[in-house]
């Protein structure tokens, strides 16, 4: 359809006089979505046993405060003093069932009074929700990842210590390992560290502890586990093999000499694809009292090694190209092992969007449990969006060779500008309470959807 130039064109001039009233206005009119979603999943009823021990005597009850942390990150804010720009929203209040947003000071105090007790059932509570979709959907194979992310702090957070931190050199900070599982972009659990420890540091624990979950509930689902170099250790790697658990594992050169000495003699390599090439062997370090099957994988690179010139001493190098090497148990050919472990990269993805949209890398306060505790309300923040699209959409994708995930996500950013930061006016026309919406058909058509596709009980 065509317009007309007096159709499409406005002379504006004069600025508009700005006036200041109480009205029941909303920024956030999309939230409505989330007060509808948060009742069938019940959140406030799985979230009340975490608290009730913090919650005599006090006029904001725990929960609430936690689940106004997490409104808090849904809408994009990070600094816990950032709540005044929402505090008279009545989308918000009604959410959050209360007459009154709490300020900053009663946030800043719910945080430092928090303990090891509400950590621990808040993280229960955040591997219940992300079990629950795995039971829905019961996969026929299901796969964990497991690595660390850096959590810098400029203060002397109780807990925090100086150690590796490639942005921030010499800056105290945190180093917890998680467990994210690639078919449905969740984060199952984390093991909450100094910054100053190395990858492994606990995993062996914690990563029995999450497949003790898994198994509990899919009993007859292939487990499979991804991790980089810092967790290659006869101990894991035993221990996951007694449990029958498929895994790929990157092996450090570092350690090793001879894999450097074996790439180096190499003659015959077989072909992957235009770029790649690869053999493998059956091999163990002399510690080990078994062998697994070791794939060394080249690729033709452009780029020029950077580094230091001593790594040499233990990394093969030849100019054009770059090479790792995989240990397995899995007894497919070597593109689709390669196909899977590289599929690991999906994890950095999840890390920094829970950096840059649900604020991960913020240290709020200076106690140890209040600094977990913000932490878990983004991960909740980051692992609900995500349930939101899955109960409301069907999985889009069969298993792939990488694990991609079973659906394909909006990140939360999208869907905080997209569908949450929508105006809207509260009314009571014939004393129906009623939301108004700018007329916007993609935005109504979006909104009704998912509001028709929450289902009635999880």
């Amino acid at each position: 359809m065509k317009y007309s130039k007096s159709d499409v064109h406005s002379k504006v001039h004069a600025l508009p006089d700005m006036k200041f009233e109480n009205q029941t206005l909303t920024s956030f009119a999309g939230l409505v979505i989330f007060q509808k979603f948060f009742a069938t999943m019940e959140l406030r009823k799985k979230l009340r046993g975490c608290f009730g021990h913090l919650d005599h005597g006090k006029i904001f009850k725990r929960t609430t405060l936690f689940v106004q942390l997490i409104v808090h990150l849904l809408l994009g804010f990070r600094e816990l003093k950032d709540c005044r720009y929402y505090r008279d929203d009545p989308l918000v209040k009604r959410l959050l069932g209360l007459k009154r947003i709490p300020d900053v000071a009663t946030l800043s105090r719910f945080l430092k009074e928090a303990t090891a007790h509400s950590v621990d059932h808040l993280r229960r509570c955040l591997r219940e929700i992300v079990l629950m979709r795995l039971r829905l959907i019961a996969p026929p194979r299901l796969t964990l990842d497991f690595d660390g992310s850096v959590q810098s702090t400029q203060r002397r957070a109780e807990g925090s210590a100086v150690g590796f931190n490639k942005k921030k050199k010499g800056a105290r900070s945190y180093y917890p390992l998680f467990c994210t599982i690639a078919q449905t972009l969740q984060v199952l659990d984390f093991l909450h560290r100094p910054g100053n420890v190395h990858d492994s540091k606990g995993a062996k624990t914690f990563i029995l502890a999450c497949l003790d979950a898994v198994q509990a509930i899919l009993p007859f689902t292939t487990i499979e586990v991804r991790m980089d170099s810092a967790f290659f250790s006869d101990e894991i790697i035993a221990a996951l093999k007694e449990r029958g658990i498929e895994f790929t594992l990157s092996v450090p050169f570092e350690r090793f000499a001879q894999l450097k000495r074996m790439i180096e003699r190499r003659r015959r390599w077989h072909r992957l694809d235009a770029d790649t090439s690869y053999f493998e062997t059956a091999w163990k370090p002399q510690c080990w009292d078994r062998c697994f099957r070791f794939v060394f994988i080249r690729t033709r690179s452009k780029k020029q090694q950077k580094g230091p010139i001593q790594l040499d001493l233990f990394i093969p190098y030849e100019y054009g190209y770059a090479f790792k090497v995989i240990i397995t148990n899995k007894a497919l050919r070597p593109k689709r092992v390669a196909a899977f472990h590289e599929g690991r990269g999906a994890q950095e993805g999840i890390f920094g969007e829970l950096k840059s949209h649900c604020h991960q890398d913020y240290i709020p306060v200076r106690t140890l449990h209040g600094n977990q505790t913000y932490l878990l309300a983004g991960l909740f923040a980051y692992n609900l969006v995500r349930e939101l699209q899955m109960q409301t959409t069907p999985p889009m994708r069969c298993t792939t060779a990488k694990r991609t995930s079973l659906w394909i996500f909006e990140k939360v950013d999208t869907l905080r500008k997209t569908l949450i930061q929508r105006a809207g006016r509260f009314t009571r026309p014939k004393g129906a309470l009623t939301l108004t919406i700018s007329a916007n058909r993609w935005i109504k058509r979006r909104l009704l959807s998912v509001l028709d596709a929450i289902p009635a009980n999880v």
